[in-house]
């Protein structure tokens, strides 16, 4: 317990020292900071250990050392009242969170020799009589707080009872409502039945009252009439204008069934009447609506409604609305201000304003536009069909994007039908030769600006034949690759034109555009055709594919010296402009067609013209490759020497590689590059390993055209080794395998006879033929006298 007091006085951040003349300091942990001499932790008589410990060691009053309930010599029957000290323990007892060893801790270093105080002796048995004595202070406190508990309990169930006793008397007054309640509805409701019954039967009785007297009083009127002389207030006072109206209405209908020889002299009076006070309210209508009187025009329009000359009316007022309101020179626009100003006002007079704004509406595409319409367009009809199909366009355009600024009003059922049939009643007689008068100005403008390009390029454009002799030599010139005819010599010139391409396909573009706006939804696919079909004759035929004939008749022969070869610019010009004619096929030419049967037609047309160009631009390609390979023949017999392979002194050779070998490989390079940029894809790689196939075929044949020493061997094996690094610009596989393996070869020529056998079966040469190793082998100067025959015997 020393031990524990000790720690708990560390916690409490202090020391308690109990001395001489009963004087104890406690820490910040005990309940009492300082003890007066005498005082005691407990009530009189009782507590002597701790009276003894705050008296420096006497008994409390009579005591017997602390331990007795009793004092002045009498057993007490209850037990005394809880100290301050007991109170703040239960306090600290019921405080959260409540740790039972703190607890204890705290309650045994303030117990006098209860734990080490400044040096003081531990005592267990006064700390026992603490324990003892403060466990029956927390019984005493427990039974207090269980009676309170209990008291508190005994009161929460009799307020139950008394509440649970206070609903049933709300319940029952709670049924005894509603039961009235019920009486009541049932007592409205029979009352509710008679008065409806009586309504009904007053009802009966009073309209064929009203009846009768309304007849009398038209018979009253009809009578003035027969007189000749209107004497009643409602004819005579400008300010009923609103019953007369009412009356002669009633009048001219019962005047229409009566017999016309008998009554047409009073049928003609009350007619008369009647168109007098027709006029006046159309009169007053007008009016208001200059005066802008809402409450006044939507008074007079109901009296009307019932008249002949309502629509008159209608007429009337939709002529000035429309006064002032097309000032400006955008028609379209004034319409819509006008229509969205009239659609905020129609309902306020009209009583059926869908009707009345259908009708403002009618009349300005009838009259304002169709008229605005007109005369733009019967201007250029005739002279000028570039700017006719711009207006047609922009008109058609602005007129139908009103209409879908109309379309949020209400405008009856069916606004949508009729909208549409106020758009064609315009453009009817404009849009049923629509596609006549673009195909003819698309036909004359693509002429046009291929005429120019070619005028520009003083070029007289020649005819390419067509039928007997030209596709007979087409045909032949696709099966044997020979030039027929004379070669053109074009000046380097491709006859390609980008920016020709740039403005065939605008004007097609706009074209495409136009068909899709003015075109008739089930005409649109065979229009749009029709102007593909232009594209396709003047920038495919008359541009591309000419120009491709053109390219083959300039591409010299491959015997001819010094030949420059141009068809490559057009093979690239060419691809470049399908990629933008392809482009405008799917971009504006597809939607048209997607979902008609005129697309397999397109796609069929688009495939016809591929096949065609790239047949041409095949055989163009496959001439141009010959033509290499005829320049690199002339440089190789022009320069290449017999005494290159064979030279008079062995020992004096310095040179690295053949000056014909230089030359050759300076061209293929040139012309390799040329090819990678005229082409791209996976092209770029079939043109090349066809061209290094036949560059591999070229050397290989020149090589065995002649005979080698040894020293000319080296020399060879140098110009091969020269040839494969240029073979290996081309980055193809094959081609550096075939001159790999014409490298091995010319290894023949050098080797050892004696190792010329193992030569042969070298991992390059195993797979090759015999009688290919034996003809390089031929070619040695040694080959008789060494007797190399006998390797291949």
């Amino acid at each position: 317990m020393g031990g524990v007091g000790g720690w708990l006085r560390a916690m409490g951040g202090g020391r308690g020292r109990a001395g001489d003349g009963g004087r104890d300091r406690g820490g910040a942990g005990s309940c009492v900071r300082r003890w007066p001499p005498g005082a005691s932790l407990f009530p009189a008589g009782g507590g002597g250990a701790e009276a003894a410990a705050a008296g420096g060691g006497g008994a409390g009053a009579g005591g017997h050392n602390g331990r007795r309930w009793w004092g002045g010599g009498g057993l007490l029957r209850s037990p005394p009242p809880p100290s301050p000290c007991a109170m703040a323990a239960a306090a600290e007892l019921f405080e959260e969170p409540f740790v039972a060893d703190e607890y204890i801790e705290r309650l045994a270093w303030r117990t006098p020799g209860g734990g080490s105080r400044g040096g003081e002796a531990f005592d267990p048995k006064r700390l026992l009589e603490e324990f003892v004595n403060h466990i029956q202070e927390l019984q005493v406190m427990d039974e207090r707080i269980q009676r309170k508990v209990e008291k508190l309990e005994q009161q929460c169930q009799k307020e139950a009872k008394e509440f649970a006793k206070k609903v049933q008397e709300l319940q029952k007054s709670n049924q005894v409502a509603f039961q009235h309640f019920q009486e009541l509805d049932e007592h409205i409701s029979y009352v509710a039945t008679k008065v409806c019954h009586l309504g009904d039967q007053l009802e009966g009785v009073n309209t064929p009252r009203q009846r009768a007297v309304e007849a009398q009083k038209l018979m009253k009127y009809f009578n003035e009439f027969l007189d000749g002389e209107l004497k009643s207030d409602v004819f005579t006072n400008s300010e009923k204008i609103k019953e007369a109206a009412d009356i002669i209405q009633k009048l001219h209908l019962i005047a229409q069934e009566l017999p016309f020889d008998r009554f047409s002299e009073v049928k003609s009076k009350i007619a008369s009447k009647y168109h007098d006070l027709e006029c006046q309210l159309i009169q007053e209508f007008t009016s208001a609506q200059r005066r802008g009187e809402i409450s006044r025009m939507r008074e007079v329009a109901a009296v009307l409604l019932h008249f002949k000359g309502y629509s008159h009316c209608v007429d009337v007022y939709i002529k000035q609305c429309q006064e002032g309101a097309f000032l400006r020179n955008d028609v379209f626009e004034d319409a819509a201000i006008l229509c969205q100003r009239v659609n905020k006002q129609v309902g306020e007079v009209f009583s059926n304003p869908e009707t009345v704004l259908a009708k403002l509406i009618q009349n300005i595409f009838e009259v304002k536009l169709q008229i605005y319409v007109k005369d733009q367009l019967e201007e250029h009809r005739k002279s000028d069909a570039e700017q006719y199909l711009k207006n047609l366009y922009d008109l058609y355009t602005r007129t139908t994007n009103l209409s879908s600024k109309l379309m949020e009003f209400n405008l009856g059922t069916d606004k949508q039908t009729f909208l549409s049939k106020l758009i064609k009643s315009i453009f009817i007689s404009y849009l049923e030769n629509y596609i006549e008068v673009e195909i003819g100005y698309l036909k004359s403008r693509s002429a046009m600006i291929l005429q120019r390009y070619y005028d520009s390029k003083n070029h007289q454009k020649r005819s390419i034949g067509t039928g007997g002799i030209q596709d007979l030599k087409e045909r032949i010139r696709q099966r044997t690759n020979l030039p027929l005819g004379p070669s053109i010599d074009t000046h380097g010139e491709t006859f390609l034109s980008q920016e020709v391409v740039v403005n065939l396909l605008q004007e097609t573009k706009q074209a495409f555009e136009r068909c899709h706006r003015l075109s008739d939804p089930s005409d649109l696919p065979k229009n749009a055709f029709r102007i593909f079909s232009m594209l396709v004759e003047f920038l495919c035929t008359e541009h591309i594919d000419y120009a491709l004939e053109t390219g083959l008749a300039g591409i010299p022969s491959s015997d001819s010296k010094n030949a420059n070869l141009y068809f490559l610019d057009v093979v690239h010009q060419a691809n470049t402009i399908f990629h933008l004619f392809d482009k405008q096929f799917n971009d504006h030419l597809m939607p048209l067609i997607s979902s008609s049967p005129k697309l397999s037609e397109c796609l069929q047309k688009k495939k016809d013209i591929i096949e065609q160009m790239e047949v041409k631009l095949d055989m163009g390609i496959d001439r141009t490759l010959n033509c290499m390979i005829g320049q690199m023949k002339h440089i190789l017999a022009a320069e290449q020497k017999k005494t290159d392979f064979k030279p008079e002194d062995e020992n004096n050779v310095l040179i690295q590689y053949t000056n014909a070998c230089v030359k050759v490989c300076s061209y293929v390079r040139k012309q390799v590059e040329k090819i990678r940029n005229s082409m791209d894809g996976k092209n770029v790689d079939t043109v090349l390993m066809e061209l290094g196939v036949r560059f591999h075929r070229l050397i290989y044949e020149h090589l065995q055209q002649y005979s080698y020493s040894c020293m000319g061997g080296m020399l060879a094996i140098c110009d091969v080794a020269e040839y494969r690094k240029c073979a290996k610009d081309f980055k193809i596989a094959l081609v550096l395998q075939l001159f790999d393996t014409l490298h091995a070869l010319c290894n023949l020529l050098v080797v050892a006879p004696d190792n010329l056998k193992q030569v042969c079966s070298g991992e390059q040469l195993a797979n090759l033929d015999k009688n290919i190793l034996h003809s390089f082998v031929q070619l040695r100067v040694d080959y008789r006298s060494a007797r190399l025959a006998r390797h291949f015997s």
